[in-house]
């Protein structure tokens, strides 16, 4: 039979995984939380408001630690082990997030000791169960890129083809064939020719940018292509 205090209300929260691609690696943003929460390095977060919808707190989040608004941004999963914080039951909402690097500003924060990009293949020892959180953004991730245009949050407005396969080849870990590459991907339709060139002391490189700036879905199968 369960108890009456079996169904005390438990604080829920919301943990942001903001992923990007730095130096042809996928980074994850971590902050140092302060002496109000548990010591170490965690995701960005924190709880949510009684009048406060649970996408309005990631969103915040989003925004007070990097700068940025309308990047790609999705619920993931929840978390509720009883036992993951240490402070008490809380109820966690994950989301993803992917941002261009260039485009953030860090802040740290009020309750926070410092903040930092962190390449996900080195994370150090993590609070909670957010190196769980990561593991499964890293998956969610690389299952949308199989048939979305999810990526395009990860790239400046303008880039070569050189710079989306190195994006594709940082969260996939892998090196991928260039000419299969680049046909696969044109095939989509996800992307269009610009008549911009980049800059720089090598070849000049045609530029492209997305059709679209938000989520589309791929008909080409270009997600097997992915997984060979």
């Amino acid at each position: 039979m369960r108890r009456e205090e079996d169904f005390i209300p438990s604080p829920v929260a919301t943990d942001v995984v903001i992923f990007t691609v730095i130096g042809n690696e996928l980074n994850v943003l971590l902050v140092k939380r302060g002496k109000f929460a548990p010591l170490g390095w965690s995701l960005p977060g924190g709880f949510v408001g009684q009048r406060e919808d649970l996408d309005e707190s990631a969103v915040k989040t989003l925004r007070e630690k990097t700068g940025v608004r309308n990047v790609y941004l999705e619920q993931l999963y929840t978390f509720g082990e009883p036992k993951r914080d240490p402070r008490g039951r809380v109820i966690s909402i994950a989301y993803m997030a992917l941002v261009d690097a260039q485009m953030v500003k860090l802040e740290k924060g009020k309750d926070t000791e410092g903040i930092k990009w962190l390449p996900v293949k080195k994370l150090p020892q993590l609070t909670f169960d957010h190196r769980q959180i990561i593991d499964y953004a890293k998956k969610r991730l690389i299952w949308k890129m199989e048939y979305t245009n999810v990526v395009f949050s990860l790239l400046p407005t303008y880039f070569s083809l050189t710079e989306l396969q190195k994006v594709y080849e940082a969260i996939l870990e892998r090196d991928l064939d260039k000419r299969n590459f680049r046909r696969k991907f044109l095939s989509t339709g996800l992307i269009k020719e610009t008549k911009k060139k980049s800059q720089g002391a090598h070849r000049p490189a045609t530029l492209y940018n997305f059709a679209e700036k938000r989520l589309e879905y791929i008909t080409n199968p270009f997600g097997q292509f992915l997984k060979k």
